[in-house]
């Protein structure tokens, strides 16, 4: 009896795939426009992100969304963390303002004997990658920023982080505009990073 050819990665075109579309032409958006998911759609894309690969099933994250006042006010604990006044506190605070919808990714370990916490925190960096991929597949500019106060006391009780828990950035996300700027357009050379031991 003939067997029926199955697809195997070794006769798939990857190029064919959604997924390695959604994956190549993905970039960070450092400006988007007032437009932003609703809750609805980011707890559909959050539900998904969240399939990430998760040694023991311990999900040793969770999302905070900030939107109106919030940004504000995430705004006014970065310049105090900075100590910053007048002006340059101004320019400081005015930063979270550059997106409609910001989702900080939280990292919280989870006790484990056999999975150590850089690892676990290298799911909740995964969480955030995945999600950003999904805002991107769904239409909307993403870029994820950090910066120098990212895990500052003042910023992490603005958040109301508890005990353990660390702030790994945010997630800006709003409407892509129509003359975008945007980074890593390119994909990487390949032969430059992947190399094999013999």
């Amino acid at each position: 009896m003939a067997r029926t050819k199955s697809s195997t990665p070794s006769d798939a075109s990857p190029v064919a795939s959604p997924v390695y579309a959604a994956v190549v032409t993905r970039r960070s958006h450092s400006k988007v426009t007032n437009r932003a998911p609703d809750t609805g759609e980011l707890e559909s894309l959050v539900a998904a992100a969240g399939r990430v690969a998760d040694h023991a099933s311990l999900h040793p994250w969770r999302l905070i969304a900030l939107r109106g006042d919030a940004r504000s006010r995430l705004g006014a604990a970065l310049a105090k963390a900075a100590k910053l006044k007048g002006s340059d506190a101004a320019s400081l605070a005015a930063k979270p303002l550059r997106a409609p919808l910001l989702v900080a990714v939280v990292f919280r370990p989870e006790k484990s004997q056999k999975v150590a916490d850089w690892e676990q925190e290298a799911v909740a960096s995964g969480v955030a990658h995945m999600l950003s991929l999904l805002l991107h597949d769904a239409g909307w500019g993403v870029i994820w920023r950090t910066g120098p106060y990212t895990r500052a006391k003042k910023v992490a009780k603005m958040h109301g982080l508890q005990k353990g828990e660390k702030l790994l950035g945010w997630l800006y996300v709003g409407g892509i505009p129509a003359r975008s700027g945007s980074s890593h357009a390119k994909t990487v050379r390949a032969d430059k990073y992947l190399s094999t031991l013999d």
